[in-house]
């Protein structure tokens, strides 16, 4: 029998009703949800400095005032990262809602993830695997709250604990990681952000749907009746989301991305199989966050001519203050966003965005200075000068840093249902992680008239972020496609396209399977999404950047 396991949250903030639409659309066995990301620890961090009763996702206690009665009705397990920096705290909520609700809800929960934080760190979590999530549903566990886990730790516990998987399994367990790979992030395996989303109604997509089997493949579906769509494509794009080479390490296992096969099974069903793995890595990935000091910003409005002359007069005018200022900020980026168009016929089409961003250690530094500096050129600076919105007081942000430590430092544990404390062994075998040698590129494309048009017209993309480096995966749909994409879209060509990645180091990786290239580009995003360290912080829409870049596709591929 397969283990029917559906994901309701791909981050923290997702959709309400998700819990109730998967409860209620079709039969499950266990529902996930992943509110964890690493913005997200840094906010949990920050919550707890106010009231260290908190630091877990209160808006899924919220969600389990329905949800938790529906999946009794209904027999579903419930495993999730919800708990945050206190998944005790969460843990003791839930048997209060539950004895509240009249429920004989019972609820264990996994730590040991965080860490010793060390001067100046707000928050320090290694990434647990599945384990202790097994342990617990093991010994009856209705409902399982985790702190920091890997993503595809929801999907690996509850199949180690339905299949019986020996923690050696590596096969079994290398599908399983893909499975929860493609779960994690929602509506992204089911038609949200999806390059091709045209032609779609994508205006609501359901939450994807596992279907899992004891040798480790999977279907991905959706509940009957929802929106969106579950195509190979889909199911790519979200492959590639965050990933890297074709070894993609975790605590339970090492998953080979390069063997992957995917196959539409029918309408809104893909099938995945063929997935190989190796023992994990001896150490854990952990995430440390800080924060880093106090940045503000504003941004100044161009309208109609001379928007270069504009921008330079404010600019100028701008760091003459600075200079003249108690203390100058840190660190000053400039940014003209040409988003104005000739003989417009709104005025808001017909301006530009001129983005001030002021980082300090000195709150000091990014409020008065800069409001000053700005504000009071209200009357003495360009023609039409105004701002989108005034500067505040300025606002701490964050830094996010992965770090590695031996997992035999850190003391997974099982708290199960009657409180008992289930230390959880690490692996008996690890194996270093190593890159995988280039795959031979395909024959190439045959020669032929080629026109210029958008990348976009043949490849889909994905990016997202790492800390601070970001990734971007290409696909292509046809193996045509695929014989010249190979050729074509090398590191260089890369660099071109996004002249931004020109003085960065671009590693390209090949998945033949796939029919897909993912690229990696260290440093773009600085020390992480929560620093905001650029006007895309988490890189979501750079794939689709280098969609909308021109280059020379042969005709027959149009």
């Amino acid at each position: 029998m397969a283990l029917r396991i559906g994901n309701a949250s791909g981050f923290y903030g997702d959709r309400f009703d998700a819990v109730r639409e998967l409860l209620t659309g079709g039969e499950l066995d266990v529902l996930t949800g992943d509110y964890l990301a690493e913005l997200t620890m840094l906010i949990l961090g920050r919550d707890r400095l106010k009231d260290p009763a908190t630091g877990y996702a209160k808006t899924f206690l919220r969600q389990m005032e329905e949800g938790l009665g529906l999946a009794h009705e209904r027999g579903v397990r419930i495993v999730t990262n919800a708990g945050g920096l206190n998944p005790a705290g969460l843990a003791d909520a839930l048997r209060a809602l539950a004895e509240r609700l009249g429920l004989p809800t019972r609820v264990a929960h996994v730590e040991g993830d965080q860490l010793p934080a060390g001067d100046g760190v707000l928050t320090a979590n290694a990434y647990l695997g599945g384990a202790g999530i097994a342990a617990c549903l093991a010994a009856g566990a209705d409902v399982v709250v985790t702190g920091r886990v890997t993503d595809a730790a929801l999907v690996t516990g509850p199949a180690q604990w339905h299949f019986g998987w020996g923690p050696e399994e590596y096969d079994r367990l290398a599908g399983a990681v893909v499975a929860g790979h493609v779960l994690e992030c929602g509506t992204q395996a089911t038609g949200g952000n999806y390059s091709f989303f045209t032609g779609h109604d994508v205006r609501r997509p359901g939450f994807p749907v596992a279907e899992l089997h004891e040798d480790g493949s999977c279907v991905i579906t959706k509940q009957p009746g929802t929106g969106g769509l579950v195509d190979v494509g889909t199911v790519t794009a979200q492959l590639l989301y965050e990933t890297a080479g074709a070894r993609y390490a975790g605590p339970d296992v090492t998953a080979r991305l390069d063997t992957v096969r995917l196959t539409q099974d029918g309408p809104d069903r893909v099938r995945i199989d063929g997935v190989r793995g190796e023992a994990p890595p001896p150490a854990l990935k952990a995430g440390r966050t800080r924060l880093g000091g106090f940045r503000n910003e504003v941004v100044f409005v161009l309208t109609g001519l001379d928007v270069e002359a504009k921008a330079q007069l404010v600019q100028d005018q701008v760091e003459d203050a600075f200079g003249r200022a108690k203390s100058r900020p840190a660190d000053v980026r400039w940014e003209l966003a040409r988003t104005d168009r000739p003989d417009a016929d709104t005025e808001e089409t017909a301006s530009a965005l001129l983005r001030l961003v002021v980082r300090d250690q000195d709150p000091e530094a990014v409020g008065r200075s800069l409001s000053g500096a700005a504000i009071e050129l209200a009357l003495a600076s360009y023609p039409g000068f105004h701002v989108t919105a005034p500067p505040g007081k300025g606002a701490p942000y964050g830094v996010f840093e992965a770090v590695y430590v031996p997992a035999a430092d850190v003391a997974h544990t099982a708290v199960l249902p009657d409180g008992t404390r289930q230390p959880i062994p690490v692996p008996a075998h690890t194996r270093e992680l190593e890159p995988v040698p280039t795959p031979d590129l395909p024959e190439p494309q045959p020669a032929g008239p080629t026109r210029r048009v958008p990348l976009g017209l043949v490849a889909g993309a994905r990016s997202g972020d790492k800390g601070g480096d970001a990734n971007v995966g290409v696909w292509v749909r046809t193996d045509a496609a695929w014989r010249w994409l190979a050729h074509t879209l090398t590191e260089d060509r890369f660099r071109a396209l996004l002249p931004e990645t020109a003085e960065l180091t671009v590693v390209r990786h090949l998945l033949p399977n796939l029919r897909a290239v993912n690229f990696t580009v260290a440093g773009l995003l600085g020390q992480g999404v929560a620093s905001q360290a650029r006007f895309d912080p988490q890189a979501k829409a750079l794939g689709e950047w280098l969609r909308s870049r021109a280059l020379d596709v042969p005709e027959d591929l149009l």
